[in-house]
């Protein structure tokens, strides 16, 4: 293969596969606090939707990317509201988030947009001296937005917190023993509202980063499964951030494939292109699905005196 197929197979990956790190890394956090949250995908197209539109008004990336914030955790909020502090079905509350965060995202693009695609012009590259001047793996990795290190920055900071603090120790309890938790005085619905919040805030960096330096322009429907895909990793993973960081990175290369095929001038069809994310979901979860680790009292509400 030439450099330029590994050049662009290594840059496809970190841009396909940092929306998923993002997602990832939320949904530990609420899965660790016993709430599965499917309407992740919808937490993302409408952190996406906010952070564009944030971003073509106000000319700047970063405020795209706090609104993106915002917008995500609006969402989530409906998810703490519905299933942690009334106790609903998280998968069915998830399903309807989804499907609401799909349809007005959407609406909203056709009434301000129309057909047309306004483009943003992303973030500025931070070339690190020396690093970047390396062959392939220096154009690819050490020539990235700053976003990019955040994201590498929040993978050690969710792991410290989860292992390393009393919050995360609380956090942690929620997902096994909510009544061992309250027992010892800590609030367990808030507990469980505060992880789904910061998980609704970094799936909006995630469907923001998309818009805003993965494409430059927000299409509805463009997570086109990410989020499922990102639900997969998170079990996988085991609570394990570091997990997270490999199979984000591993299914952003499935997912960037068949475009370095073509830069080295292999053809491809485009539906196998399409289903090779989710082929690989498959395989994976056949080869490592017993070592798939879910919480004791994940998608169980809690209701003060009920084990």
């Amino acid at each position: 293969m030439s450099v330029g197929f590994w050049t662009s197979l290594l840059s496809g990956m970190i841009l396909a596969g940092l929306p998923l790190l993002f997602a990832s890394l939320g949904e530990t956090i609420s899965e660790q606090s016993g709430v599965l949250n499917i309407g992740l995908e919808g937490m993302m197209l409408v952190g996406a939707y906010a952070g564009f539109v944030a971003a073509l008004y106000s000319h700047s990336p970063w405020v795209g990317i706090i609104a993106g914030i915002a917008g995500g955790m609006i969402m989530s909020a409906i998810m703490a509201v519905f299933c942690v502090r009334l106790g609903l079905d998280q998968i069915v509350v998830g399903i309807a988030i989804l499907l609401v965060g799909e349809g007005l995202t959407s609406l909203l693009h056709g009434a301000q947009f129309g057909t047309s695609y306004p483009r943003l012009e992303g973030m500025m590259h931070i070339k690190i001296p020396l690093l970047s001047e390396i062959p392939v793996v220096g154009s690819s990795i050490f020539s990235q937005p700053l976003i990019f290190w955040i994201g590498i920055g929040m993978v050690l900071l969710v792991r410290w917190v989860l292992r390393s603090t009393n919050w995360g120790l609380n956090i942690r309890a929620a997902g096994e023993k909510p009544a061992a938790l309250d027992a010892a005085g800590v609030d367990v619905t808030w507990t469980r509202t505060a992880a789904v919040l910061c998980t609704g805030a970094l799936a909006g960096i995630g469907g923001a980063y998309m818009a805003i330096v993965g494409s430059g322009i927000f299409v509805p429907f463009m997570t086109n499964g990410l989020g499922f895909i990102a639900i997969v990793i998170t079990m996988l993973a085991r609570g394990r951030a570091w997990w997270a960081l490999g199979g984000s990175f591993l299914f952003g290369i499935c997912l960037q494939i068949g475009t370095s095929l073509q830069v080295a001038g292999i053809n491809i069809p485009n539906d196998v292109i399409f289903m090779l994310p989710f082929l690989v979901v498959m395989v994976v979860l056949v080869i490592f699905a017993r070592q798939a680790y879910l919480p004791a009292s994940l998608c169980i509400p809690y209701k003060r005196g009920l084990k």
